[in-house]
């Protein structure tokens, strides 16, 4: 059963349909720095999945699955047929999902600071009882020391408090249900049938999902190209956002040029 998500609808209504799914523990609201150069190109669709923000919160475990699926569902809504997806960290599982689920809709795929296994399965089973139990104040600090690099969090103490309090108001049931979902997920045997034109983007210093995770998602991936960013920690789109909104760009542009995926 999917749930209806919360979505914005920015940009230009005839421009190329570019989706932008955000990470655990965030809205879509973590996407603000690329809003600005995407809205001016792209149709630009940005969503909160089921248990986080705006959208609803249907009672743990959640699946990949279940989160890919609300995401069509919505594009349906929205009279959406092709689209690019860009997706961080839980955000990513779900374009790998999509793009093996419905190769002929994905046109181009960006996976950022993510994995298509992310173990061991014990440390989401704890992630999940301590937001149930104790509350999601007793898994900001932690979390944000691995969104952020500390020169980071030294410099930009607003920018760190805003995304904190993105992580402490997402609904613990609906954090605990995403974590059930990534303790679960092993996508890796669909990888080799994802025929969007992608580009993994990693960062250099994020302890969440290392450079080798993208690596090896380049290696599966047919033709998948890679970049690094550096100076950056797990949210890299918000640490360093020129250089992740270039590479975002440049990788999108064939769309702008009415290329497609080729």
């Amino acid at each position: 059963m999917t749930v209806e998500l919360h979505r914005v609808v920015e940009g230009p209504e005839d421009a190329p349909v570019l989706v932008l799914s955000s990470s655990l523990g965030t809205t879509h609201g973590m996407w603000d720095p690329q809003v600005p150069a995407l809205k001016e190109r792209f149709r630009l669709v940005r969503y909160d999945h089921r248990g986080h923000g705006g959208s609803p919160i249907p009672p743990g475990p959640y699946s990949i699955a279940d989160l890919g699926r609300d995401v069509l569902s919505m594009l349906d809504d929205l009279g959406v047929e092709r689209f690019s997806f860009c997706g961080l960290s839980l955000g990513g599982m779900v374009g790998m999902w999509l793009a093996s689920e419905a190769p002929g809709r994905v046109e181009r795929l960006v996976l950022c600071c993510t994995s298509a296994l992310l173990g061991p399965k014990e440390l989401w089973d704890e992630r999940a009882r301590v937001a149930r139990s104790e509350g999601m104040d007793a898994l900001v600090d932690g979390v944000v020391e691995r969104w952020f690099t500390p020169a980071f969090r030294e410099e930009r103490p607003e920018t760190v408090e805003r995304a904190k309090r993105m992580l402490r108001e997402t609904p613990p049931e609906g954090y605990a249900g995403c974590c059930e979902a990534i303790r679960e997920m092993d996508l890796r045997d669909r990888l080799g049938r994802i025929r969007a034109a992608t580009l993994v983007i990693s960062a250099a210093d994020d302890p969440a999902t290392p450079p080798e995770h993208g690596e090896r998602l380049r290696e599966a991936i047919p033709e998948a190209r890679m970049v690094v960013v550096e100076n950056a920690a797990h949210l890299a789109n918000i640490e360093q956002p020129e250089p992740f909104t270039r590479a975002l760009l440049d990788h999108l542009s064939p769309v702008l040029e009415g290329r497609g995926s080729s």
